[in-house]
């Protein structure tokens, strides 16, 4: 049995003892069958259907939604219909885009709004991400389905938590809000923010909120970052990042800090193209430059621009344009205009070229063909 407003609203009711009526019917006539159907009955000027689908059409008769309930109260104005066990298909453009059920429903604004609670599952039939929560609301005409509380995330590439989630199914992307949780399995890296833009068929995650990641090898935490800014690339497996870049590395024990850095999560690399600075954690060695490089891999950093190196423990300082710093050994390998100094004994060096180390005060300053070493010992 159909019911038909001027807004193309179309609700077919399947009764059990009963076959369905015409959507041509006129209104006389379906009240007529209404009274005639023992499936259906009044209470408090509401109609109780059985077993029932719902359907809604846009404006050019194509299907926004059909849902599929045990039981359906409909009030007589058509201003809302509250549905039981409600399942069934969210339509864009009129094709399947989502599966959905729920515990109950409510179909609202005069069915330009469906509204499910308990137990929410949303299935988007294109790319297999499923969507769970304790409310859902589905907007056709936005193409939006929002899913609230206890928001989780499905999907191969990612898993994902949030108090709410905003799916807009046209560009297929999630925008995750509050107490933001992501796993992502390759590469095994986990996220935490209050934000996060997932693009399902970008295969990428970004937020412009202050994000933290750990990065995992068989489950143990090898690298962290926090960063104002970020967008991870699941697909190459690189994450770009923007703004107070915190990076802290286990093996080797490193701290980096920048404001904007590429994290090649394959390669194990970190390139930073602005001021960066490099703590040792356990050699108390500090290294500055305009940008550098570090291959966690190898454990090797290389650093270009205005470098400055600073051995904490003896306060020994090394100068140069480019410096090249084997983490495990602890050697320096610096050229262009390098200037060496130290407390105690108290002298400055400069010369072209420059090898050793910082932390012991081994560092020997050679000069190339041509070229003088200067050495200052001070009183």
């Amino acid at each position: 049995m159909f019911f038909r407003s001027k807004r193309f609203l179309a609700f077919t009711f399947c009764l059990v003892t009963c076959a369905s009526l015409s959507a041509c019917e006129g209104k006389s006539r379906t009240e007529q069958k209404i009274k005639q159907d023992t499936a259906a009955t009044e209470i408090e000027g509401s109609l109780v259907f059985k077993n029932v689908t719902l359907d809604q059409a846009d404006e050019k008769g194509r299907p926004l939604w059909k849902v599929k309930a045990k039981q359906a109260t409909y009030t007589k104005d058509k201003k809302l219909g509250r549905i039981d066990n409600p399942s069934g298909d969210l339509y864009q453009d009129g094709k399947v885009v989502l599966q959905v059920s729920a515990d109950t429903g409510e179909i609202r604004e005069d069915g330009q709004l469906v509204f499910l609670k308990g137990q929410i599952t949303a299935i988007d039939t294109r790319n297999g991400a499923v969507f769970k929560g304790d409310e859902l609301e589905w907007r056709p005409k936005e193409d939006l389905l929002v899913v609230r509380n206890n928001l989780k995330g499905i999907h191969p590439q990612l898993q994902a938590t949030a108090k709410e989630g905003r799916y807009f199914t046209r560009k297929q992307q999630v925008e995750l809000l509050g107490q933001v949780a992501a796993i992502a399995k390759d590469p095994d890296l986990q996220m935490k923010t209050e934000q996060l833009l997932w693009q399902i068929q970008a295969q990428k995650v970004s937020s412009d909120k202050r994000t933290q990641m750990e990065r995992y090898k068989a489950k143990i935490v090898t690298d962290r970052v926090e960063a104002d800014k970020s967008e991870v690339n699941l697909k190459t497996k690189v994450a770009i990042l923007k703004q107070n870049i915190q990076l802290t590395s286990i093996d080797p024990p490193l701290l980096m800090s920048s404001n904007s850095a590429i994290w090649n999560l394959k390669t194990e690399t970190v390139l930073s193209d602005q001021p960066v600075r490099i703590v040792h954690q356990k050699e108390n060695v500090i290294l500055t430059a305009n940008q550098g490089q570090i291959d966690l891999a190898r454990k090797v950093a290389n650093l270009t621009g205005g470098v400055q190196g600073v051995g904490s423990r003896n306060q020994a300082k090394l100068y140069a344009n480019q410096l090249r710093w084997d983490i495990p050994t602890q050697n320096v390998q610096a050229t262009g205009n390098v200037i060496y100094e130290q407390v105690n004994p108290p002298f400055n060096t400069s010369g072209p070229v420059a090898v050793g180390k910082l932390q012991d005060q081994s560092v020997v300053v050679t000069g190339a063909t041509g070229n003088r070493v200067v050495t200052e010992i001070i009183p």
